[in-house]
């Protein structure tokens, strides 16, 4: 067994052919920004930053720099790639070029370089995508699938394949001892695992089959492992865990052994964790050396003139893990006995007129800078609660807990699409929840500045959940 996750219809020749048209277009444009350099020199420093340069270029994208030719992807998921494969590419250029001497690469100039060079280049993969999605829509060129088995997992999967024509799939229907009602009327009942042989040997066009048969079935899946063999149709067989977990699984490989697990977590790696922190310190210490001081003296003085009372709140919550810790706030409220087990509300009588614009304006929130530079709370991550909540939500929401494999945030994707604020309701908290859970499964560092983004967007276009 490979070491390796297998990743059916990777394209690797698509993909190398992609990474070449950027490279086209990146020494098409550093042309274009150096041709109105005098002809001599021009050549003399082309022949030695060029060639470097797509060497670059091409050293920090070819691993996972190109995901346009996945099956599931959109537009934005494809920028977002273009954007940290130039990061990456120019940090690594301006690293080098800086060692040398290159008097036209000025930082303006190449900072523009980049930015168009981004531009074109998330034009141009957009373009490849929509061709590819085209080619893909033509009958001629769609896989013909077939399931063996209609447990939970084939119907999830049979929705997964036909849901956008877009993806290239034409389900032709499945083999059971028996129909299933669940599929009636969706996907068309072929006859028995017995009956396979006969039934396909009329289509000699079956590109993929996918058999979610319990293991008790042993001896049929074998024979169906040898019809697909003899009939070059790919096997794919399906873990059939549905029966007692309706959740995501994901593949995971320890030398040879196969194992699932829940959740993908990005960062249960030791690198991405290290980044992240590093990431937390540079901005936290940035900000709490910079703005904070001055933002630090207006609180103080216009909460000392409007409430009296000490400047900062503390309240214990969950972090990582289920430790309890000290999250810093501006104190926006009047000092009062339930602070530390009622939920802001609204139009909370609690509340001073300060206090509010600083819950609208996310000024209150500002000193948890100092818990993450301690390392108890991340920029980007669920938020934390307090932990009366912890205790009472735990208790009514499954996968609750979840949420704490990783340390809490001062925003978190859940409050910038729409989870933010009070939470009336249970299906509320349960919603802040699946996008904490999803945040914690596609992580990356490209993902916490768009987050960051989007905070910043949101308050200053505003926010009416914020209070």
């Amino acid at each position: 067994m490979s070491n390796s996750i297998h990743r059916p219809h990777e394209n690797n020749l698509l993909k190398v052919s992609v990474l070449l048209g950027d490279i086209v277009i990146l020494n098409l444009l550093y042309w274009l920004f150096c041709s109105f350099i005098p002809l001599e020199y021009f050549i003399q420093i082309m022949r030695h930053t060029m060639v470097a340069g797509s060497i670059i270029y091409f050293a920090c994208t070819m691993n996972n720099g190109v995901i346009l030719h996945h099956r599931k992807v959109n537009n934005h998921q494809i920028v977002m790639r273009v954007m940290r494969n130039v990061f990456v590419y120019s940090l690594c250029c301006f690293l080098l070029f800086s060692l040398g001497k290159f008097p036209h690469l000025s930082l303006l100039r190449m900072g523009t370089y980049w930015i168009a060079s981004f531009v074109c280049i998330s034009i141009y993969r957009i373009i490849i995508r929509k061709m590819l999605v085209a080619w893909r829509r033509k009958p001629a060129n769609k896989r013909n699938i077939v399931f063996v088995g209609s447990n939970n997992n084939a119907r999830v999967m049979y929705g997964e394949m036909t849901e956008n024509d877009a993806l290239g799939y034409n389900v032709l229907g499945y083999f059971d001892h028996q129909p299933n009602e669940m599929f009636k009327d969706k996907c068309l009942y072929l006859g028995t695992p017995q009956d396979l042989p006969k039934v396909l040997d009329g289509h000699h066009d079956i590109h993929e089959l996918y058999c979610c048969l319990s293991s008790r079935f042993s001896d049929e899946i074998l024979e169906v492992i040898r019809y697909c063999e003899h009939n070059m149709i790919h096997f794919y067989s399906m873990p059939n865990v549905s029966n007692y977990l309706h959740h995501r699984m994901h593949l995971n490989l320890m030398g040879d052994v196969p194992y699932l697990s829940l959740y993908n977590e990005p960062l249960s790696q030791m690198e991405n964790r290290l980044v992240k922190r590093l990431f937390d310190i540079l901005v936290s210490l940035t900000f709490l050396c910079t703005l904070f001081p001055i933002i630090l003296v207006i609180v103080t003085a216009i909460t000392k003139i409007t409430m009296p009372g000490p400047i900062f709140f503390r309240q214990k919550r969950t972090g990582l893990n289920g430790n309890e810790f000290y999250c810093l706030k501006f104190r926006s409220m009047k000092v009062n006995k339930d602070a530390d087990t009622l939920q802001a509300t609204k139009n909370d009588p609690r509340k001073t007129k300060w206090g509010n614009i600083m819950r609208k304006t996310n000024i209150d929130e500002l000193p948890q800078f100092i818990n993450v530079l301690l390392g108890q709370m991340s920029i980007v991550g669920p938020r934390p609660h307090m932990v009366k909540h912890t205790d009472d939500y735990s208790k009514l929401i499954d996968n609750y807990m979840v949420r704490h494999y990783i340390k809490p945030g001062i925003t978190g994707w859940s409050q910038v699409t729409g989870f933010r604020g009070e939470t009336k309701q249970l299906s509320q908290m349960e919603g802040r929840v699946e996008g904490d859970i999803w945040y914690l499964e596609h992580w990356s560092i490209w993902l916490d500045i768009y987050i960051m983004y989007k905070t910043v967007a949101n308050v200053i276009v505003g926010d009416k959940q914020a209070f």
